[in-house]
This record gives structure tokens, sequence and C-alpha cells, in this order.
């Protein structure tokens, strides 16, 4: 592991331990299966470290994903938590509230996972790096992380009572979300690749 890496590592296994802390303390179980999928994913990166080459940046991109994640279910804001504070009014009705910090998260998160999506398809079969293949796997394959994102968040609304997964429109804004940082991020990539 290099400096860098071990950085990342010691920044991301910090607050994964202090947020499960959190939510365990304050009764928080639906949160304990989101720390669950966390650590899965964290083992999944730290053991393809070598074989990946992942950039310290898109290390880094994917902690503060990770931190992000983990303040939206445990920080209290107006009798609720984070991921229902209003950003920015820019729709609200009954059913549908835009802009909240839910969906900002949604949209970065897999965002970064198109990111990292072509990183790997790139790394290892260099022979796409600027075809349309290698913009378009990867923003399917974000969705497709975003779906089963969604899935994670059912299990978690079967399992746990009094989540704060919300319902259907919540679910489809979700997907929204999770599509437009990964389009955002694959024309990001393409742009910079030149």
């Amino acid at each position: 592991m290099t400096d860098g890496e071990r950085a990342v590592a010691v920044f991301t296994v910090g607050y994964v331990v202090a947020a499960t802390v959190w939510f365990l303390v304050n009764g928080n179980y639906e949160f304990v299966v989101y720390v669950i999928t966390m650590v899965v994913l964290i083992g999944l990166v730290g053991a393809s470290l070598r074989f990946a080459s992942y950039p310290i940046s898109m290390l880094w991109a994917l902690s503060f994903w990770g931190v992000a994640h983990m303040a939206g279910g445990g920080v209290p804001v107006d009798g609720s938590v984070l991921y229902n504070w209003m950003v920015v009014p820019v729709f609200q009705t009954e059913l549908i509230q835009i802009l909240k910090y839910d969906q900002v998260v949604h949209a970065y998160g897999f965002g970064i996972s198109a990111w990292v999506l072509w990183h790997l398809l790139t790394h290892h079969f260099p022979d796409t790096r600027g075809t349309w293949t290698a913009f378009y796997l990867p923003f399917f394959g974000a969705c497709g992380l975003g779906a089963t994102n969604e899935i994670i968040e059912f299990i978690a609304v079967l399992s746990v009572p009094d989540t704060n997964v919300g319902g259907y429109y919540n679910t489809a804004l979700d997907l929204c979300f999770n599509a437009a940082g990964a389009l955002i991020a694959v024309i990001l990539v393409r742009r910079s690749s030149g």
C-alpha cells in the first residue's frame, strides 16, 4: 500500500467506525445495513488496488462519497436527518422535492461510479479508450449500480421498521439523479481524456 492509499484507508476506516458507533448508540439500525454494504465495497476496492491502479484522487472521491452517505443518515437536521435537507428549493410539491441533499449525494456517488467504471474499462482494455464503448458502458454500469443501491434500500425497508428511505417517488428520483450524475461524469471524462 502506498502512503496515499494508506491515508485514504485510515480516513475511511476511521469514519466508518465512528459512524457505526453513532448509529448503534442512537438505535439507527437501518444504517447498519448500509455500513455492512460499505464494508463490502471497501473490501472490494482494497482487494483490487494492485490490479486496478486507482488514482489517489479517485480513492479520495470514493471515500468522500462514503462520508456524505454516513453524514446523510446520521447528522440530525430540523428534526430529521441531513438526507432530507433541502439544499436548494428548485421544485416542490406534496410528493416531489428537488434539490435535496440525498439527490446531490446520489448524483455525486453514481457519477464517481461511472468514473471508476471508465477507469477500470480503459485500464484493462486500453483499445477502448476514446471509443463510445468507454463511455456507454460506464454510464449504463453506474445506472445498474444505482438500481442495485435501490434494491439495498428496499431490503432496509423490509428489514427495519420506520426507515427514512422514502416511497416510490423517492426511488424514482434517486434513479434519475443516479443517471444524471453518471451522465455528467462520462461527459467530463470524455472532455478531459481528449
